[in-house]
């Protein structure tokens, strides 16, 4: 039975759904809010992400930001009471690959969720996600990475902030929404700590740690890489 995470804050819209979906033979994993969404995500295995965008504790755009720094693969559908173009970009750009705007019919849910489930089927091999710049690559579904200190294993948040910055490429990402994506919503750590990452980055990859190409600072803001 394939499995589905429906993540609706709307009680009437979420048990509406749900029973509708399990008439149609899925099994229905339900969150309320942001948080139970990232944790579900994080224990258990799911064939499809049904996400709405107006979440409390934590909104749609930053749950699944989260959840595509370690899955990728997972087809992940918006439900979401805005239409405005700015907000369908927004939701593609975190890694959504459908969108539906409420109000919304039941029988197009379904069908968007079956042709995704059809895509990835075909699909069944992954590919390791592979990402090189300079003399440097790095394979996020192993963590090896290839830099200054030849072939070794980076830990998993290490691969999560590098992902982050690669997916972002040529954008400043602010300290806070690093410690949002890497960390969590719960305990933060010190932004020290990830200035300590960066450093660790540089002593990696760049061919002068102390001059940096790839892994830059903005002053007073956060960090941005370039290939």
């Amino acid at each position: 039975m394939l499995r589905i995470l429906l993540v609706e804050d709307e009680e009437n819209i979420r048990d509406t759904v749900k029973l509708n979906l399990e008439m149609e033979d899925f099994e229905v994993v339900t969150a309320e809010d942001g948080r139970q969404a990232l944790k579900h995500s994080q224990e258990q295995h799911f064939d499809v992400m049904i996400v709405d965008v107006m979440l409390p504790e934590v909104n749609g755009f930053q749950v699944v930001e989260q959840i595509r720094l370690t899955d990728r693969e997972t087809p992940i559908i918006f439900l979401t009471a805005k239409d405005q173009a700015q907000d369908r970009i927004q939701g593609l750009k975190k890694g959504a690959d459908d969108y539906l705007t409420k109000p919304f019919v039941f029988e197009e849910l379904l069908l968007r969720v079956r042709r995704l489930i059809e895509r990835t089927s075909k699909n069944p091999e992954v590919q390791p996600d592979l990402v090189s710049f300079g003399n440097n690559k790095v394979n996020f579904a192993t963590y090896e990475a290839t830099g200054n200190q030849g072939i070794f294993t980076l830990t998993k948040k290490e691969a999560m902030l590098l992902k982050l910055l690669i997916d972002r490429k040529g954008e400043v990402v602010s300290r806070q929404q690093i410690l949002q994506s890497v960390w969590g919503y719960d305990v933060y750590p010190s932004t020290r700590t990830i200035d300590n990452f960066i450093l660790s980055f540089r002593k990696y990859f760049e061919a002068d740690p102390k001059h940096p190409k790839h892994f830059l600072s903005v002053r007073g803001v956060g960090y941005k890489f370039v290939d």
